[in-house]
């Protein structure tokens, strides 16, 4: 009998942020805007991986906009 184990799992991270004017709507913190980094994995090798902008809050981490 074989058994397959297929790991895929998708990670997001910041290269760069700076920050904007404006401030978050959800708990009011000041906002940044950042180039953000999608990469997906198989087995824990990248095979595929996308460069994006997104405006994030500060203080709490939520996703503002995205530009994809």
């Amino acid at each position: 009998m074989v058994c397959f184990c297929f790991l895929v799992d998708q990670t997001r991270k910041v290269k760069r942020s700076k920050p904007v004017a404006g401030s978050c709507s959800r708990c009011g913190g000041g906002a940044s805007v950042a180039d953000m980094i999608t990469q997906t994995r198989f087995c824990y090798v990248p095979f595929y991986w996308k460069s994006w902008k997104a405006i994030m809050c500060t203080f709490c981490g939520a996703m503002l906009k995205s530009y994809r």
